[in-house]
C-alpha cells in the first residue's frame, strides 16, 4: 500500500517558519521525484517545490528564496523548510510522488494545513 503522510503544518504568525515533512512508503523512494503543492480555497493547485531523484530542485516563482526542499532517502522523507511566511501562503500543502521508472505512477498525500495569521 502506497502512503504519503504529510506533517508539520499549523498556525504561524507572518514572518514565521515551518518545516513540513512527507513520509513516503510503498514505492521505491530513491527513484521517485517528490513535489510539494498547495491549494487554497477557490484557487488552483500550484507547485511549491519539487526535488528529483537526483536531488535537483525547482521552485514556484512565488517562493523567491523563502523555502527550501530537501530529501533524506534513508528516512524516505522529503522536507519543506518555509521561512518568511506570509498570509498568502495559507493553504493546504500536499505531497506528490512521481515514479521515475515504469510503471511511472503518481501518488498524492492527504495534505497538511498551513495558516499564516496574526
Amino acid at each position: 500500500q502506497v502512503q504519503l503522510v504529510e506533517s508539520g503544518g499549523g498556525l504561524v504568525q507572518p514572518g514565521g517558519s515551518l518545516r513540513l515533512s512527507c513520509l513516503v512508503s510503498g514505492i521505491t523512494f530513491s527513484t521517485s521525484d517528490i513535489g510539494w503543492y498547495r491549494q487554497a480555497p477557490g484557487n488552483q493547485r500550484e507547485l511549491v517545490a519539487r526535488i528529483t531523484d537526483h536531488g535537483d530542485t525547482h521552485y514556484g516563482d512565488f517562493v523567491k528564496g523563502r523555502f527550501a526542499i530537501s530529501r533524506d532517502n534513508s528516512k524516505r522523507t522529503v522536507y519543506l523548510e518555509m521561512d518568511g511566511l506570509k498570509p498568502e501562503d495559507t493553504a493546504a500543502y500536499l505531497c506528490k510522488a512521481d515514479e521515475v521508472y515504469w510503471p511511472s505512477r503518481t501518488f498524492w498525500g492527504q495534505g497538511t494545513q498551513v495558516t499564516v495569521s496574526s
